[in-house]
Protein backbone atom coordinates (compact mmCIF):
# COMPACT_ATOMS: atom_id res chain seq x y z
CA UNK A 1 0.00 0.00 0.00
CA UNK A 2 2.62 2.48 1.03
CA UNK A 3 4.13 2.09 -2.61
CA UNK A 4 0.93 2.62 -4.24
CA UNK A 5 0.61 5.83 -2.28
CA UNK A 6 3.87 6.94 -3.19
CA UNK A 7 2.96 6.48 -6.49
CA UNK A 8 -0.84 8.06 -6.49
CA UNK A 9 1.50 11.63 -4.53
CA UNK A 10 4.25 11.51 -7.70
CA UNK A 11 1.42 11.11 -10.41
CA UNK A 12 -0.61 14.09 -8.60
CA UNK A 13 3.23 16.21 -8.30
CA UNK A 14 3.66 15.31 -12.17
CA UNK A 15 0.07 16.41 -13.23
CA UNK A 16 0.82 19.57 -11.52
CA UNK A 17 4.20 20.43 -13.10
CA UNK A 18 2.90 19.75 -16.21
CA UNK A 19 0.05 21.64 -16.55
CA UNK A 20 2.56 24.73 -15.12
CA UNK A 21 4.74 23.39 -17.58
CA UNK A 22 1.76 24.31 -20.24
CA UNK A 23 0.87 27.61 -19.11
CA UNK A 24 4.32 28.77 -19.21
CA UNK A 25 4.39 27.99 -22.96
CA UNK A 26 1.92 31.38 -23.43
CA UNK A 27 1.84 33.48 -20.11
CA UNK A 28 4.51 35.24 -18.15
CA UNK A 29 5.48 33.76 -14.72
CA UNK A 30 4.02 36.61 -13.09
CA UNK A 31 0.68 36.36 -14.63
CA UNK A 32 -0.11 32.77 -14.13
CA UNK A 33 -1.89 31.35 -11.12
CA UNK A 34 -2.28 28.68 -8.67
CA UNK A 35 -5.74 28.90 -10.48
CA UNK A 36 -4.96 28.84 -13.53
CA UNK A 37 -2.81 25.71 -12.92
CA UNK A 38 -5.39 24.19 -10.50
CA UNK A 39 -7.82 24.67 -13.75
CA UNK A 40 -5.53 22.45 -15.79
CA UNK A 41 -5.83 19.57 -13.16
CA UNK A 42 -8.08 16.93 -12.22
CA UNK A 43 -8.59 18.34 -9.15
CA UNK A 44 -9.20 21.16 -6.85
CA UNK A 45 -6.88 24.55 -6.30
CA UNK A 46 -7.39 23.44 -2.99
CA UNK A 47 -5.43 20.14 -3.44
CA UNK A 48 -2.06 21.54 -4.84
CA UNK A 49 -1.44 22.58 -1.02
CA UNK A 50 -1.40 19.26 -0.39
CA UNK A 51 1.58 18.76 -2.57
CA UNK A 52 3.08 22.62 -3.30
CA UNK A 53 2.79 25.61 -1.16
CA UNK A 54 3.32 28.06 -3.30
CA UNK A 55 3.82 28.71 -7.33
CA UNK A 56 7.25 28.92 -7.03
CA UNK A 57 7.50 25.43 -5.26
CA UNK A 58 5.64 24.45 -8.52
CA UNK A 59 8.06 26.32 -10.60
CA UNK A 60 11.06 24.94 -8.69
CA UNK A 61 9.63 21.64 -8.86
CA UNK A 62 9.62 22.39 -13.12
CA UNK A 63 13.41 23.91 -12.96
CA UNK A 64 14.20 20.68 -10.76
CA UNK A 65 12.91 18.15 -13.74
CA UNK A 66 14.52 20.10 -16.07
CA UNK A 67 17.77 19.86 -14.84
CA UNK A 68 17.55 15.96 -14.50
CA UNK A 69 16.68 16.07 -18.06
CA UNK A 70 20.13 17.67 -18.62
CA UNK A 71 21.70 15.39 -16.26
CA UNK A 72 21.19 12.85 -18.65
CA UNK A 73 21.96 14.30 -21.65
CA UNK A 74 25.32 15.63 -20.06
CA UNK A 75 25.61 11.44 -18.88
CA UNK A 76 24.89 10.18 -22.64
CA UNK A 77 27.50 13.29 -23.69
CA UNK A 78 30.14 11.66 -21.25
CA UNK A 79 29.17 7.95 -21.98
CA UNK A 80 28.66 7.75 -25.97
CA UNK A 81 32.19 9.36 -26.83
CA UNK A 82 35.30 8.43 -26.49
CA UNK A 83 37.39 11.24 -26.62
CA UNK A 84 36.66 14.53 -27.96
CA UNK A 85 37.97 17.99 -29.17
CA UNK A 86 37.35 21.34 -27.58
CA UNK A 87 35.46 22.47 -30.52
CA UNK A 88 33.24 19.03 -30.61
CA UNK A 89 33.02 18.70 -26.77
CA UNK A 90 32.01 22.81 -26.92
CA UNK A 91 29.16 21.98 -29.81
CA UNK A 92 27.68 18.85 -28.04
CA UNK A 93 27.64 20.94 -24.80
CA UNK A 94 25.56 23.69 -26.52
CA UNK A 95 23.26 21.17 -27.69
CA UNK A 96 22.60 19.44 -24.68
CA UNK A 97 21.14 23.15 -23.86
CA UNK A 98 19.36 23.87 -27.26
CA UNK A 99 17.75 21.05 -26.67
CA UNK A 100 16.74 22.00 -22.98
CA UNK A 101 15.63 25.72 -23.74
CA UNK A 102 12.85 25.38 -21.07
CA UNK A 103 15.33 25.13 -18.05
CA UNK A 104 17.58 28.33 -19.46
CA UNK A 105 14.00 30.51 -19.74
CA UNK A 106 12.93 29.14 -16.05
CA UNK A 107 16.44 30.21 -14.65
CA UNK A 108 16.60 33.50 -16.35
CA UNK A 109 13.60 34.38 -14.92
CA UNK A 110 12.17 34.55 -10.89
CA UNK A 111 14.72 32.41 -9.89
CA UNK A 112 15.28 34.41 -6.65
CA UNK A 113 11.61 34.55 -6.05
CA UNK A 114 10.94 30.69 -6.73
CA UNK A 115 14.15 29.77 -4.28
CA UNK A 116 13.03 32.37 -1.37
CA UNK A 117 9.69 31.31 -1.32
CA UNK A 118 9.65 27.55 -1.25
CA UNK A 119 10.05 25.30 1.69
CA UNK A 120 13.60 24.18 2.99
CA UNK A 121 12.99 21.01 1.90
CA UNK A 122 12.14 21.91 -1.76
CA UNK A 123 14.52 23.84 -1.96
CA UNK A 124 17.00 21.16 -0.46
CA UNK A 125 15.66 19.03 -3.56
CA UNK A 126 16.01 21.04 -5.80
CA UNK A 127 19.85 21.75 -4.58
CA UNK A 128 20.68 17.73 -4.86
CA UNK A 129 19.74 18.10 -8.47
CA UNK A 130 21.74 21.47 -9.15
CA UNK A 131 24.96 19.85 -7.57
CA UNK A 132 24.15 16.65 -9.57
CA UNK A 133 24.64 18.83 -12.82
CA UNK A 134 27.78 20.38 -12.01
CA UNK A 135 29.33 17.07 -10.87
CA UNK A 136 28.28 15.75 -13.74
CA UNK A 137 29.66 18.08 -15.80
CA UNK A 138 32.51 18.17 -13.92
CA UNK A 139 33.10 13.95 -15.06
CA UNK A 140 32.74 14.97 -18.29
CA UNK A 141 35.97 17.28 -18.30
CA UNK A 142 37.72 14.54 -16.39
CA UNK A 143 37.11 12.25 -19.17
CA UNK A 144 37.63 14.26 -22.28
CA UNK A 145 40.53 16.67 -21.00
CA UNK A 146 42.34 14.79 -18.57
CA UNK A 147 45.35 17.24 -18.28
CA UNK A 148 43.02 19.71 -16.86
CA UNK A 149 44.20 20.29 -13.16
CA UNK A 150 40.96 20.95 -10.52
CA UNK A 151 41.70 24.51 -10.21
CA UNK A 152 40.68 24.79 -13.66
CA UNK A 153 37.85 22.45 -13.33
CA UNK A 154 36.34 24.70 -11.14
CA UNK A 155 37.30 27.73 -13.25
CA UNK A 156 35.08 26.28 -15.80
CA UNK A 157 32.24 25.10 -13.58
CA UNK A 158 31.89 28.26 -11.50
CA UNK A 159 32.19 30.24 -14.94
CA UNK A 160 30.20 28.11 -16.78
CA UNK A 161 27.29 27.77 -14.25
CA UNK A 162 26.40 31.98 -14.14
CA UNK A 163 26.87 32.03 -17.55
CA UNK A 164 23.77 29.82 -18.12
CA UNK A 165 21.50 32.66 -16.74
CA UNK A 166 21.92 34.85 -19.19
CA UNK A 167 21.58 32.88 -22.19
CA UNK A 168 18.04 32.66 -22.88
CA UNK A 169 17.54 36.46 -23.05
CA UNK A 170 20.40 36.87 -25.56
CA UNK A 171 19.27 33.81 -27.89
CA UNK A 172 15.09 34.93 -27.51
CA UNK A 173 14.33 38.16 -28.65
CA UNK A 174 11.06 39.63 -29.46
CA UNK A 175 9.61 42.21 -32.00
CA UNK A 176 9.95 45.00 -29.80
CA UNK A 177 13.51 44.23 -28.54
CA UNK A 178 14.42 44.27 -31.37
CA UNK A 179 13.10 47.62 -32.44
CA UNK A 180 14.65 49.23 -29.50
CA UNK A 181 17.91 47.62 -30.39
CA UNK A 182 18.17 49.12 -33.46
CA UNK A 183 16.41 52.52 -32.52
CA UNK A 184 18.77 52.74 -29.65
CA UNK A 185 21.70 52.02 -32.18
CA UNK A 186 23.05 48.89 -30.01
CA UNK A 187 25.00 46.11 -32.30
CA UNK A 188 23.26 42.97 -32.32
CA UNK A 189 24.46 39.16 -33.22
CA UNK A 190 21.84 37.16 -32.84
CA UNK A 191 23.12 33.55 -31.96
CA UNK A 192 21.66 30.50 -31.58
CA UNK A 193 21.50 28.73 -27.85
CA UNK A 194 24.35 26.09 -29.49
CA UNK A 195 26.58 28.69 -31.04
CA UNK A 196 26.77 31.22 -27.89
CA UNK A 197 27.36 28.36 -25.32
CA UNK A 198 29.98 26.64 -27.56
CA UNK A 199 31.68 30.05 -28.20
CA UNK A 200 31.67 30.32 -24.46
CA UNK A 201 33.13 27.29 -23.48
CA UNK A 202 35.82 27.06 -26.64
CA UNK A 203 37.04 30.18 -24.16
CA UNK A 204 37.05 28.67 -21.00
CA UNK A 205 38.57 25.81 -22.14
CA UNK A 206 41.66 28.07 -23.68
CA UNK A 207 42.02 30.01 -20.73
CA UNK A 208 42.49 26.17 -18.91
Amino acid sequence: MPKVSESFTEARKEEILNACEKLYQTMDFKDITLKDIADMTSFSRASIYNYFQTKEEIFLGLLKREYDLWIEALIALRDENETLSADAFAQKLGQTLADRWQLLKIMSMNHYDMESNSSLERLTCFKVSYGTSMKTLESCLVKFFPNMKQREREDFIYGFFPFMFGIYPYTYVNEKQTQAMEQAQVHYVFMSIREITARFVKTLLRAS
